[in-house]
């Protein structure tokens, strides 16, 4: 029975090898669709990971700094500081835009780092090239993603800074490339008004019915400066010592500052639970159309080769062949086009999807053993039309022409 199937492949070979190549891109791309969804996980855990905190305080009632606004005052981190179970805590914001460079610009997640060394909550752990932040204007480090070289300048806002650090596996959670700026920077980024809005805020201020005299110029500029001012971040980063529970620091300022605090595990479940689960879903059904597809390609092809020898199939049960032959032989077929396929969508999901992708694709051996199982499983129920249809063949056709 396997050396019949054998020849019956050997002798169509075209067919099955250039419909397996067909079926193989189809199981690539949905390899490679579980290795997106691997890999916006793994961007997630990795923006936690490297912002190197137990805490985020952010602003109460509210999902940030990740998932929604929030804003502190930048004053707020001494006070949580000066608890004895905190080892740290440091003031960070967080702003997706767009950086401009000579030849375009680069979608990136801009972070202001407080002052400090390495090893400062929120500053980058490692980098593979150039040095860390030292002065507290115009310096940036960014990820290697966004394509920026040491030396390159970028602008940011009205304001131009030189890369002096490269660092990599930086990412937000949409796997945008991180650049890291000064806090203050960072915060006239985030909240700088353009000049017309500067102009049109000291026209308002000059005609607030509250002043029943005429402004001194200078005291308007600064009225106008103390509005421009802006003292906020979007969250501290806390870092607990060792020996404390970081739920039980997380519940001392809750209850003692009023604010809404996030442990590890809570982030990354409003993380992956909530911003990536409208991505998985649609991932989700990505993977279903697709399976359902293939099953169509396997069952048409294997039904098309079934017709295909009817005559065969008749004298096979003309001298006595069991039905069970019959149906190893098609079935033997059907599993050996889904391997094909699959060797081709593994080869072409590792060496040519994941590497060209935009985003970071994870594919892991767990995935490939489960794609491996339900090709086979598609490809064995996708023969069950072509079986039914050899099952009905008369043996008389074998003899009538």
């Amino acid at each position: 029975m396997i050396s019949l199937a054998g020849r019956d492949i050997l002798y169509s070979w075209g067919k099955f090898v250039f419909t397996g190549m067909g079926l193989g891109l189809l199981i690539g791309i949905t390899l490679s669709m579980a290795g997106i969804y691997r890999g916006m996980v793994e961007d997630a855990k990795a923006l936690l990971d490297n912002s190197g905190a137990d805490l985020w305080v952010v602003q109460k009632d509210t999902l940030g700094p990740y998932a929604e606004p929030s804003s502190l005052y930048d004053d707020i981190w001494r006070e949580i500081r000066s608890m004895p179970e905190v080892e740290q805590a440091a003031n960070i914001t967080y702003l997706t835009m767009q950086i401009g460079k000579q030849d375009g610009d680069v979608r990136a997640m801009v972070t202001g780092l407080t002052p400090g060394e390495p090893g400062t909550p929120g500053w980058p752990p490692y980098l593979i090239a150039g040095r860390q932040i030292t002065r507290s204007h115009y310096e940036a480090v960014a990820d290697i993603a966004s394509g920026f070289k040491l030396g390159d300048r970028i602008q940011i806002r009205r304001s131009r800074y030189t890369i002096v650090g490269l660092t990599r596996r930086m990412v937000s959670s949409n796997g945008d490339p991180m650049v890291f700026i000064p806090l203050k920077d960072a915060q006239e980024a985030q909240f700088l008004k353009d000049n017309d809005a500067i102009w049109k805020q000291r026209r308002r201020t000059a005609q607030n019915p509250a002043f029943n005299r005429p402004v001194v110029p200078d005291l308007l500029d600064a009225i106008i400066a103390s509005q421009s001012v802006n003292p906020y971040v979007n969250a501290v980063l806390v870092r607990v010592e060792t020996g404390h529970s970081p739920e039980e620091v997380a519940e001392s300022i809750r209850r003692w500052k009023r604010l809404t605090v996030y442990t590890r595990g809570q982030m990354e479940e409003i993380l992956v639970g909530k911003l990536i689960a409208t991505s998985a879903r649609q991932i989700f059904m990505f993977l279903v159309i697709l399976a359902i597809v293939s099953s169509a390609i396997v069952a048409f092809i294997i039904y098309t080769l079934t017709l295909g020898k009817i005559r065969e199939i008749a004298v096979l049960k003309l001298i006595g062949t069991k039905n069970r032959t019959i149906v190893g032989l098609i079935m033997q077929q059907s599993i050996a086009l889904g391997l094909i396929g699959f060797v081709v969508g593994k080869i072409s999901a590792t060496l040519l999807m994941a590497p060209l992708f935009p985003k970071y694709v994870l594919l892991q051996p767990l995935d490939s053993i489960i794609g491996f199982i339900a090709v086979v499983m598609i490809c064995a129920l996708s023969s069950i039309i072509a079986i039914r249809a050899a099952l009905r063949v008369d043996p008389a056709e074998a003899i009538g022409g």
